[in-house]
């Protein structure tokens, strides 16, 4: 198992159009990957998961990967991360 964490910097945290981007971008991979905050893990192949967390800028989430492409899925993830959150 992976684990990634990061701190929101977008000024509107994690909305409707990075969510739906993350989820596009997630389901590319067999791994399940979980975003988690305040304790509070959900799947990343769930839009309504995702932003109902209600991320925020200056939040840390951690992603967790677990599975067979659990690499790949950390560096493509991990850096999506960084490049639109």
């Amino acid at each position: 198992m992976k684990e990634f964490k990061y701190t929101i910097t977008d000024p509107e945290g994690i909305h409707a159009r990075p969510a739906g981007l993350l989820v596009k971008a997630v389901k590319e991979f067999a791994s399940d990957i979980k975003i988690a905050k305040d304790g509070k893990a959900m799947s990343c192949k769930a839009i309504f998961g995702v932003m109902g967390l209600g991320a925020k800028q200056g939040d840390e989430v951690t992603l967790t990967f677990e599975g067979e492409d659990e690499e790949a899925a950390y560096e493509a993830i991990s850096k999506f991360m960084q490049e639109n959150l």
